[in-house]
């Protein structure tokens, strides 16, 4: 999975649920600041990325995520590491 792909997906999770203009989600952008995405809104969408992995996802992966692009590389981070 490339990180091209899991930008998309999460695109598509953050329009289809919170309903954000996809023009305003770009990898630059901000999750709280930008797209207003609180943190009960982040760990629902962890929650919808966990099946791109098909593994559980560890909150401490996401401590330092702020922007769209640290998500990115979290979850782009994540896949490549071997199942436990």
């Amino acid at each position: 999975m490339t990180k091209d792909d899991i930008l998309q997906k999460i695109v598509s999770i953050l329009h289809d649920t919170f309903d954000i203009e996809v023009a305003r989600i770009t990898p630059e952008a901000r999750l709280y600041d930008d797209l207003d995405i609180d943190s009960i809104d982040a760990i629902d969408l962890i929650v919808q990325l966990k099946p791109l992995l098909g593994k559980r996802l560890q909150p401490e992966a996401f401590k330092s995520v702020r922007t769209v692009q640290d998500v990115v590389d979290a979850i782009h981070a994540l896949a490549q590491e071997p199942a436990a």
